[in-house]
């Protein structure tokens, strides 16, 4: 399965189970409506989803139900983390919460398409009995594109496990789309094959290898249907029949080499040795590190002693015997290399790309830059080693993400470190200022302004509410009328208290006219300065209580950092143990491989050495080596050819994803 293609299926998983509760009241059973967000949190964690954040979105959404921030999405959250599970490959804890989850609840529809694409996924990672389960769980009939999907997944399922009657009995009713119908002939062709059924095999198998193909996925499909018939036949003793077959197959494919092989011991097995050198030669030309080409390196020899040209034949198993002996080499010292720990750092360095993702997808594709890379190819392309690598990668990412975790909690402890510091500096000035009881002097003072201002209030007092020189004239006009109260009653003081009258008369008139809006403006400063004191005081409470809680949230935090560091430690070390474990694990997986290729590379050299020497031994019995014979005069031998080490390939199905009509992508 691609890294695309899966994103789209854990991403239609993940939205028909967020979709849920409202498909329950759509026509449509599998109509996937808009989705409304109602805490903001949960949106949160959906933009990181979308994103292709999938690590970060589950970390988010697990941190917002443990603080109980999602309490209209619980359910929606719960879908949506069993989802980021299975996109992050844990999928047995995915599982879990899809069977605690998948219930009455969920209406059918959806609840069925989970279970399917959920199957899918199993399927290509492997889990086929899981998969079988997860198919088993669809109750009813879904849509017809998917019901078709589902009755051929399964029918391969059954394929790989050995259940050939199960599978022909299900592909032999399949009814679907013409985008699948070629899989479907293929597993029916190949589970008929398998069952020694192969009369009714070949329509099947044949109609696949001879159908119009416009992508390189269906060429693909079409090479391995004629190569499993070819070899089928061949197997089953009719070489004649299985060589149209064979000969279909792209000489530029990615199964023209078994096709080769099996066209050479096809021609062999009637007998025309001459015939089956052609396609030898070709594949003796090609790389020797896939096993058909060096079983050609023994059937090109082979070949020429039936011909009788003993000549040619001795010195093709004498450059056999020489390949084999200097590949032989090469693969210790890929070995070697191996064994020293580098291969997987390269291989991930060369498998990086921009923008990609950490997930249980994530496929390699590029090969690294060292010379055991040539012997990698089938080791890396396996499942098992794919699987692992995935892990593996997972296993550093993991690491580098617990490693920042590490550097967050140094910072944290430089920020409590700062915050104390920072406490212990101003401490001493929050303590003076606590102590000097200045806000109980300005309330005081409050409580005085507002006596005063209502005797002034009282008394119509409207000088007491004038400007400081309106006070001041107002001061003065009462020291000169208490001067003249004490003068003589003459004309001129006369005069005067005339004239101060005049005077305080229009004092007063001025004053009086100002008082009202000085008198509001007065009490209005007096209310605002009541909020002030009000706020002052409560944020006097608040400095009191920070003076006493600081020095206990601080050892909060510190401890809890460094609870969270220690933790961090200790994953970091159980981490580091699981990496090199399957590091090591890898490495066994490569090196397997290679003693595999050494072991048959040693058992081709054994035959070819012992016919080198069978045939020298002939030939001094009968005196000497005979020379190459014409090729026009070279007949066969009445011995039988060896049998074809190659087993008919174990087709598999269609690949888990749906395949697309212009898709280039082989199938697997």
């Amino acid at each position: 399965m691609t890294g695309s293609l899966a994103r789209v299926f854990l991403a239609g998983l993940a939205l028909a189970l967020l979709a849920a509760p409202a498909l329950a009241r759509r026509h449509d059973p599998e109509k996937l409506p808009e989705i409304r967000v109602r805490d903001l949190y949960y949106g949160d964690a959906l933009f990181y989803y979308y994103q292709h954040e999938d690590f970060e979105a589950l970390t988010r959404l697990s941190a917002y139900e443990h603080w109980n921030r999602m309490p209209h999405h619980e359910e929606d959250a719960q879908l949506l983390m069993g989802g980021l599970y299975l996109a992050l490959g844990m999928h047995n804890e995915a599982g879990r919460r899809f069977e605690a989850l998948l219930k009455d609840p969920v209406p059918s529809g959806v609840r069925n398409v989970a279970w399917f694409y959920l199957a899918q996924v199993w399927y290509a990672r492997g889990y086929l009995d899981k998969a079988a389960q997860a198919l088993s769980r669809v109750n009813g009939r879904m849509s017809p594109e998917l019901e078709a999907q589902k009755e051929l997944l399964l029918g391969n399922v059954l394929i790989h496990q050995g259940k050939l009657e199960e599978a022909i009995r299900l592909l032999s009713a399949w009814r679907g789309t013409y985008n699948w119908s070629a899989y479907a002939r293929f597993n029916l062709g190949v589970a008929l094959a398998r069952s020694n059924r192969l009369a009714d095999a070949d329509p099947f198998l044949s109609g696949v290898g001879t159908m119009p193909a416009g992508s390189e996925e269906l060429r693909a499909l079409k090479d391995r249907a004629n190569l499993a018939l070819g070899f089928a036949y061949l197997q089953g003793g009719e070489p004649a029949r299985a060589l149209p077959a064979l000969e279909r197959v792209r000489l530029n494919g990615p199964y023209s080499n078994k096709a080769l092989l099996g066209t050479g011991w096809a021609e062999a097995s009637l007998g025309d040795y001459q015939g089956a050198l052609g396609p030898w030669m070709e594949l003796r030309k090609r790389d020797v590190l896939d096993a058909a080409v060096q079983e050609s390196y023994l059937a090109v020899p082979y070949a020429f002693g039936k011909l009788n040209a003993n000549a040619q034949s001795a010195e093709y198993y004498e450059s056999a015997v020489e390949s084999f002996q200097a590949e032989n080499g090469r693969l210790d010292a890929a070995i070697g290399r191996i064994e020293d720990g580098d291969m997987l750092k390269r291989v991930l360095e060369s498998g990086h790309g921009g923008g990609e993702t950490f997930g249980w997808f994530w496929q390699l594709k590029n090969l690294p830059d060292a010379p055991e890379s040539r012997y990698l190819y089938v080791v890396l392309a396996g499942n098992d080693f794919q699987e692992g690598l995935k892990n593996y990668r997972d296993l550093v990412h993991m690491g580098d993400m617990l490693e920042r975790g590490g550097y967050d909690m140094e910072a944290y402890e430089d920020m409590i470190d700062t915050r104390e510091r920072a406490y212990a500096q101003r401490l001493p000035k929050v303590d003076a200022l606590l102590a000097s009881g200045v806000v109980t002097q300005l309330q005081q003072r409050n409580v005085e302004l507002a006596g005063e201002l209502q005797t002034i209030q009282a008394r119509h007092d409207v000088a007491a509410l004038g400007t400081d020189t309106e006070r001041e004239q107002w001061a003065r006009i009462q020291r000169i009328e208490a001067a003249l109260a004490g003068a003589p009653d003459t004309p001129e003081n006369a005069e005067l208290r005339e004239r101060l009258a005049l005077v305080k008369g229009v004092l007063f008139f001025h004053l009086n006219d100002a008082y009202s809006a000085r008198l509001w403006e007065q009490q209005r400063s007096l209310k605002d300065l009541n909020l002030a004191l009000h706020e002052a005081q409560s944020r006097w409470i608040r400095v009191e209580q920070a003076r006493r809680a600081v020095p206990t949230n601080t050892g909060e935090f510190a401890e809890r950092i460094a609870a969270l560091k220690a933790r961090i430690e200790a994953l970091q070390a159980r981490l580091a143990v699981t990496e090199q474990g399957q590091a090591d694990y890898l490495a066994r997986l490569a090196v397997d491989e290679l003693e595999d290729q050494k072991a048959r590379l040693a058992s081709y050299q054994v035959q070819a050495r012992f016919a080198l020497a069978g045939m020298y031994d002939r030939a001094a019995n009968a005196g000497a080596v005979p020379a190459k014979a014409p090729a026009a005069e070279q007949q066969g031998a009445p011995e039988q050819p060896a049998e074809p080490s190659e087993q008919a390939p174990a087709p598999e199905g269609p690949p888990p994803e749906t395949p697309q009509p212009k898709s280039e992508e082989p199938p697997r």
